[in-house]
C-alpha cells in the first residue's frame, strides 16, 4: 500500500486548476473507486490525467481521493491512516467496515500496542470470498445495523463493537486499555458492552472480552494507568480506588491509586512531571503533606513498571507493612474521613 507523504506539497501545485466533476461519493476526502469514477463519466485515460495533474491521488490500488481534501486530512492526527483505513473500506465493498484496531483510531479511543501495518476490516461472510488482498486484515464476521456507524465519513463499527472486537482477540492488558479509554471518554457504557457480549455468546474469545468488561474502570485516565491495574491484580494486590480525592483535614490532591485499607497512595508518573522543576517541587510538597496524614506515598514510572515490576510490588508491599506496624504500636493507622 502506498504511504501518502508530501500532501501540501501536491496541494500547493493545484493553483487554481479547475478540477472535473467528480462522484460524490459521501467518503472521507472524496474517496473514489476506479469502477465509481467509471460510472461517473470517466475513463482510464482521463483518470491517468487526474492523478498526473494532481487533481486525484492513488491511496491503494483501484481507489483514489481527491489530493486538496487528502493533504487536509493527511495533516491532521493520525490522518494518513484515516485515508488508508477509508480507501481500503471502500475497495473491500459496500459491506464492509473498518473494525477492531482501525475503528479504535476513527473512534479516538486507546490502543496499547502500535497499529498492525494491515488495515482491519469486517465484513459478513455472505459478503464473500474470506480472502483479503494485499495489507488488509479480512474478518468474515456477523455485523448488525446495530454494530455499525460512520465515523469521520467511514463506516466503521461501533465503539461498543470495536471494544469487544478487540477484547476478544488481543491480550487481556490490550483489551483493558481499550475498554478503559472509551468508558473514560464516555463513548460507550458497560451496559452497551454487555449487549454486545450478549449476542456473541459462542463467539472465539467473548469468555476473555466478558472478563475484560468485568474488569474495566472508567475512572482510569490513561494506558499507563490501566496497565498497572492489570500488574496490580496480577500481583494478588487488592483492588485500589481510582481519583480519589485524599488529604487529612483539607484534601490535599487526587490520587491515582488509593489503598483506603492500608493508608497507601501509588501514583503512576508520566515523564512530563519530572521535566517541569516547578510541577516537581509542588509534589515533593504534597506527598510531604500526604505522609503528615498518615499515607504512605509510593510513585512509579513507566520504566518502573515493565523493567522492575517486582520492584514496584516490593515497594506497594513494603508500604502495607509499615502502616500496619505503626497500626500495632498506636501510630498514624487511621484513614482520614
Amino acid at each position: 500500500m502506498r504511504v501518502i507523504r508530501g500532501m501540501s506539497e501536491v496541494r500547493g501545485k493545484l493553483g487554481s486548476m479547475r478540477e472535473p466533476k467528480l462522484p460524490n461519493s459521501g467518503r472521507l476526502a472524496g474517496i473514489a473507486t476506479t469502477g465509481e469514477l467509471l460510472v461517473a463519466g470517466l475513463d482510464d485515460t482521463s483518470i491517468t490525467s487526474l492523478v498526473r495533474r494532481g487533481v486525484l491521488m492513488p491511496i491503494v490500488r483501484g481507489v483514489y481521493a481527491c489530493t486538496e481534501s487528502a493533504a487536509m486530512v493527511a495533516s491532521g492526527p493520525n490522518g494518513e491512516r484515516l485515508l488508508l483505513a477509508a480507501a481500503v473500506v471502500a475497495s473491500c465493498g459496500v459491506e464492509a467496515v473498518a473494525s477492531h484496531q482501525d475503528a479504535a483510531v476513527i473512534h479516538q479511543i486507546a490502543l496499547l500496542d502500535r497499529l498492525p501495518r494491515a488495515v482491519s476490516v469486517t465484513r459478513p461472510p455472505s459478503a464473500g470470498s474470506k480472502t483479503g488482498r494485499p495489507g488488509v486484515l479480512l474478518h468474515g464476521a456477523s455485523l448488525l445495523d446495530a454494530h455499525t456507524t460512520i465515523g469521520n465519513k467511514i463506516p466503521v463499527t461501533t465503539v461498543a463493537r470495536t471494544v469487544i472486537d478487540l477484547a476478544r482477540t488481543v491480550p487481556f492488558k490490550a483489551g483493558v486499555v481499550t475498554a478503559d479509554s472509551a468508558l473514560h471518554a464516555r463513548k460507550t457504557t458497560k451496559a452497551e458492552l454487555h449487549a454486545v457480549i450478549g449476542i456473541m455468546t459462542r463467539w472465539p474469545g467473548i469468555d476473555k472480552a466478558r472478563r475484560v468488561v468485568e474488569f474495566a474502570d472508567g475512572l482510569a485516565e490513561s494506558p499507563f494507568e490501566s496497565v498497572a491495574r492489570v500488574a496490580f491484580d496480577e500481583w494478588g494486590l487488592p483492588k485500589p480506588q481510582l481519583q480519589v480525592d485524599v488529604g487529612g483535614e483539607f484534601v490535599v490532591g487526587r490520587a491515582d491509586f488509593l489503598w483506603a485499607e492500608h493508608n497507601t497512595i501509588a501514583e503512576a508518573d508520566g515523564a512530563a512531571k519530572y521535566a517541569d522543576p516547578k510541577r516537581a517541587i509542588r509534589q515533593l510538597e504534597r506527598d510531604a503533606e500526604l505522609r503528615a496524614a498518615g499515607f504512605e506515598v509510593v510513585h512509579f514510572t513507566w520504566y518502573d513498571l515493565h523493567f522492575r515490576p517486582l520492584e514496584v510490588r516490593r515497594w506497594i508491599l513494603e508500604a502495607f507493612q509499615r502502616q500496619a506496624a505503626m497500626r500495632m504500636i498506636g501510630g498514624l493507622g487511621r484513614f482520614p474521613t
